[in-house]
């Protein structure tokens, strides 16, 4: 990813952002009582490559099947594709949805890791318009919040000794080019 530009978001879709903020308020807000913190699933792992600050200040909430914007009823249908997948999990700010077969998989709690630092690093407005820029330009699994949360997970899931991923993705971002 060094040396790229951040893919711009088009104006249509920036013109959505604030119905997209208002579902997100709306799911933290209808979730909020059962969020809690990743240090509560006493993961050994992860604390080799995450901070215990950030595991004791994020949150997870366990469901049946992760909450995803409807996006064709948002009118933002050059995404809709998206809803048709089936995910693990999904980052909302510091929380994140994962579903109930997948909780004790400590690989996708460094997934949804990533998404926590990145939102709290850029910010609400410029991770939810650089995802969906990235989505638009590369793809899901290619657009470059994704790629850099899958390759970190592989990195995880190896069984390496450990490592600072929240100075990663801080060097990671900064690196990129903005406009």
């Amino acid at each position: 990813m060094s040396g790229e530009r951040w893919p711009e978001l088009p104006e249509t879709l920036t013109a959505k952002l604030p119905i997209v903020r208002q579902w997100i308020d709306t799911v933290l807000s209808a979730y909020a009582r059962e969020a809690r913190p990743i240090v509560s699933y006493r993961f050994r792992r992860l604390v080799a490559f995450y901070s215990r600050r950030l595991l004791s200040s994020a949150r997870v909430v366990e469901v049946a099947r992760v909450p995803f914007p409807p996006l064709r009823r948002l009118g933002i249908t050059q995404l809709a594709r998206l809803e048709r997948g089936s995910y693990a999990g999904l980052t909302l700010g510091d929380t994140y949805f994962i579903r109930s077969d997948a909780a004790q998989d400590e690989s996708v709690h460094a997934h949804e890791l990533v998404h926590v630092i990145q939102w709290q690093l850029l910010g609400r407005e410029a991770f939810l318009k650089s995802y969906a820029a990235g989505v638009l330009r590369c793809g899901y699994r290619d657009s470059p919040l994704e790629a850099m949360a899958y390759r970190l997970q592989d990195e995880f899931e190896a069984g390496g000794a450990g490592g600072d991923f929240e100075a990663r993705i801080r060097a990671e971002l900064a690196s990129l080019p903005r406009r």
